[in-house]
C-alpha cells in the first residue's frame, strides 16, 4: 500500500474541460480543477465566493450598456434601449432622452469615446454624437462634418458607387439642373444625397428615372459636358452608414459601411470631422480598401500600439509613425475573424487586445511580439473552451482584473489574467435569472440581467453574498421589509444582523423575516462550487487499483461557512474559534473515510449557498492507493 501527498497551492488554471483528463502531465493539470462555479479567482491564485449583485433599477426593455466618462471624477451609465437612452450616475437615474436605435439594432451598436464626446454608429441609422455641457445637460445630435469656408462643400467622405467610365452630364452649371448618367445608377432612395461633380457638390432634390436626376448646384460646375470626375457621398440612408469608429492618433477613423465594409477613412489630423483627401499631404485625410484573398467586412477599429482593424475574416495592422497618406502600410496579422451577428467591443488589457473570435468559441489575445515584429492571436481558452460558448459582450475590469464574457445562454465567465505571472483562469457563473450584458464604468461593474420577467440593472458589489440584492437599516429591529418589488414571487434568502434566517417568498413587494433585525441583506441565492480533477496518477500507480482519500487540509482566508464531501456526502463544517458573522484564516484538517474506485472522479467536493464569505487558498490531499 502506497501512501502520497498532494498539494494544490493555486487555481491560476481555473476550470479545464474534461477532454484534458488524460493531461496529467501539463502545469495546468495541478493548477486547475473540474468545476469552479461562481468563483473569482484571485491573480495570486487563490478563490473566493464570488460577490453578490445589488438591484439599481428596472430597464424598459432589453438595453446596451455603454461607459461614459466625463472626467476622472464623473462617470456614467448610459443603456440604450429601444428609442431611447437612460443615463444613470452612481446608480441614479438622472436623465432620459429619445433614441434613434430600435431594440433589433442594438447589437450592431458601436461606439468610442474622446473627452466629453461619445460617437454612436449603426449601419443602419444615422451615426449620432452623445455630450454633455458643463450643466449638466445630456444631447443626442447628428454627426456634422466640416464645410469649406463658402459653406458649400461637406468634408464628408465620398465615394465612386459606379464603375470608373461612368459619367455624369449637366443640363447647366449652376442653379437647379438635370443631371444624366451615361447607364442606370440611380434610385428613389438616392434623393437627398450628394453628388460631387469636378469638386463641386451637388445635392439631389428629385429623381426622375434610373439614369436622371434633379440637382441643386452648390456654386458653380466647371462644364456641362460628360465626365468620369464625380463620386458620391459615401454615407446616407440609400448606401448605409459607419459600422465602427475610433480615435487614433489625433484622428477620427471609420471602418466599413453597409454598403462599403471592407473601406476606411481617417480624418485629417486635429480636425475630426474633416474627410477633405486634398492633395495627399501629411494631415491631409486618408482613405483606402482592405483587399485580399477573402472577405474582411470590417467589424471594429481598435486603437493600440497600432491601428488596429478586426474584420470578419482577418486581423490587420495599419503602421506609419505617423500616420500619413506616404507612410500608411497595411499589413495582415493573423486569419481568425470577429463575429458577425453582433458588435462585441475588443477590450484593452496590459497592452494586448482581447476580441471574441468569429467561431463563437474563443477569446483571443492579439499581442505585437518584438521578435516576430507582428501581432500573434493567442486562444485564452484553449484549456476551457467549454466555458466560451457564444459570447454576447465583454468588458475588463481592471480593479480585479477580471474579464467578464457574458455568454448567449445568459451565463457568464470570468477571465484572471495577470501575464507576468501566467495567469490565465476562467470560472463560469450562474444566477437565478440570464445575464445579458456587463459594462464596466470606472471601477463599476454593471450588468443587465434578465429576471422576473424584466430586464434590470445590477452592480457587482463586494460587500453582497446575494443577487439582486437590496440592503436596509432600522433605528431598531424590525421585522417587515419592503422595497422588494423586482422580486415578487421569488424565493429569497435573508441575512439580518449579519446572520443567515429562513428563506422568505416575496410578495407585494416586501417579507416578513423570522427574527427582527436592525440590518439585512435581502436577494436571490447563489450556490459556488469547487471539484477538483481526478487525483493526476502520472507516474505513481496503476489506474487499475483502489484509491483513498485519507485526510484533507484546507487553508482559509477571512471564511464563514464551509460545506464539503470528502467521500461520504456534502457536509457543513464548523469552523474552529468562530461563530457566525465571525471570520476563520488559518489550516482546517479533515479526516476521510472509503475507497474510491473511480480514478476519474473527484475525491473531494465543496459547494454551498450559504450566503457567506469562503476563500480557499490552498489545499493539501493525503491519499493511499492499494
Amino acid at each position: 500500500m502506497t501512501r502520497f501527498i498532494q498539494t494544490k497551492t493555486n487555481f491560476t488554471a481555473g476550470e479545464i474541460a474534461r477532454d484534458l483528463l488524460g493531461r496529467g502531465d501539463l502545469r495546468a493539470y495541478d493548477n486547475g480543477a473540474l468545476k469552479l462555479r461562481n468563483l473569482f479567482i484571485y491573480p495570486t491564485g487563490g478563490v473566493k465566493r464570488r460577490a453578490g449583485t445589488y438591484y439599481i433599477a428596472t430597464l424598459p426593455g432589453y438595453a446596451r450598456l455603454i461607459s461614459y466618462e466625463f472626467n476622472t471624477q464623473q462617470t456614467f451609465l448610459i443603456a440604450l434601449s429601444h428609442l431611447q437612452m437612460d443615463i444613470y450616475e452612481d446608480g441614479t437615474l438622472i436623465s432620459t432622452l429619445a433614441a434613434p436605435w430600435t431594440a433589433a439594432q442594438l447589437d450592431q451598436i458601436n461606439w468610442t469615446q474622446s473627452a466629453d464626446t461619445l460617437l454612436v454608429t449603426h449601419p443602419d441609422v444615422l451615426p449620432k454624437k452623445v455630450t454633455r455641457n458643463s450643466l449638466g445637460g445630456w444631447v443626442i445630435a447628428d454627426w456634422v462634418y466640416n464645410r469649406d469656408v463658402t459653406g458649400n462643400k461637406i468634408y464628408q467622405p465620398h465615394y465612386k458607387f459606379a464603375a470608373a467610365d461612368v459619367t455624369l452630364a449637366s443640363s447647366a452649371t449652376s442653379g437647379s439642373v438635370t443631371i444624366t448618367a451615361s447607364v442606370s445608377i440611380f434610385a428613389v432612395g438616392i434623393v437627398g444625397s450628394r453628388l460631387r461633380i469636378r469638386g463641386v457638390d451637388c445635392t439631389i432634390t428629385a429623381y426622375t428615372n434610373p439614369v436622371t436626376v434633379t440637382a441643386t448646384v452648390h456654386g458653380t460646375l466647371p462644364s456641362t459636358t460628360a465626365t468620369t470626375d464625380w463620386s458620391e457621398q459615401a454615407f446616407s440612408s440609400y448606401r448605409g452608414y459607419p459600422v465602427a469608429v475610433a480615435f487614433h492618433q489625433d484622428r477620427l477613423v471609420i471602418g466599413g459601411s453597409r454598403d462599403l465594409p471592407n473601406r476606411l477613412w481617417l480624418s485629417r489630423s486635429g480636425d475630426l470631422f474633416n474627410f477633405d483627401l486634398g492633395t495627399g499631404l501629411d494631415d491631409e485625410a486618408i482613405e483606402f480598401a482592405i483587399l485580399s484573398d477573402q472577405v474582411n467586412a470590417i467589424r471594429n477599429v481598435f486603437s493600440g500600439r497600432h491601428l488596429q482593424v478586426f474584420t470578419s475574416g482577418a486581423e490587420w495592422m495599419v503602421t506609419g509613425d505617423p500616420l500619413t497618406p506616404a507612410s500608411l502600410q497595411l499589413k495582415r496579422q493573423t486569419r481568425i475573424g470577429s463575429m458577425v451577428d453582433r458588435n462585441i467591443p475588443p477590450m484593452d488589457v496590459d497592452g494586448a487586445t482581447l476580441f471574441a473570435a468569429r467561431n463563437g468559441q474563443e477569446i483571443r489575445e492579439f499581442l505585437y511580439t518584438d521578435i516576430e515584429q507582428a501581432y500573434q492571436a493567442t486562444d485564452l481558452a484553449l484549456l476551457s473552451r467549454h466555458i466560451i460558448a457564444t459570447p454576447v459582450d465583454q468588458d475588463f475590469d481592471k480593479s480585479r482584473r477580471l474579464l467578464f464574457v457574458v455568454r448567449a445562454d445568459g451565463l457568464f465567465a470570468t477571465l484572471t489574467m495577470f501575464r507576468a505571472e501566467q495567469v490565465a483562469a476562467w470560472t463560469l457563473h450562474e444566477t437565478d435569472g440570464l445575464v445579458k450584458q456587463v459594462c464596466v464604468v470606472g471601477d463599476r461593474v454593471y450588468l443587465e440581467v434578465y429576471r422576473n420577467g424584466a430586464y434590470m440593472i445590477e452592480e457587482i458589489d463586494d460587500a453582497l453574498s446575494l443577487d439582486a440584492a437590496l440592503t436596509g437599516i432600522s433605528g431598531s429591529p424590525t421585522a417587515v421589509w419592503s422595497g422588494l418589488t423586482h422580486l415578487n414571487g421569488k424565493t429569497v434568502k435573508v441575512i439580518g444582523d449579519g446572520l443567515p434566517q429562513a428563506d422568505r417568498v416575496v410578495s407585494g413587494g416586501s417579507i416578513t423575516i423570522a427574527t427582527a433585525a436592525s440590518s439585512v441583506q435581502i436577494g436571490l441565492p447563489f450556490t459556488h462550487t469547487i471539484e477538483p480533477l481526478p487525483v493526476n496518477m502520472t507516474g505513481v500507480t496503476n489506474p487499475a487499483h483502489r484509491l483513498r482519500l485519507v485526510r484533507v487540509t484546507l487553508r482559509l482566508e477571512d471564511t464563514q461557512a464551509l460545506a464539503i464531501d470528502v467521500g461520504r456526502g456534502l457536509k457543513t463544517v464548523s469552523l474552529p474559534g468562530t461563530t457566525v458573522p465571525d471570520h476563520f484564516s488559518g489550516d482546517l484538517s479533515l479526516s476521510a473515510y472509503g475507497w474510491n474506485h473511480d480514478f476519474d472522479a473527484p475525491v473531494w467536493r465543496i459547494e454551498s449557498d450559504v450566503p457567506l464569505d469562503f476563500t480557499l487558498l490552498s489545499l493539501t490531499t493525503e491519499l493511499k492507493v492499494n
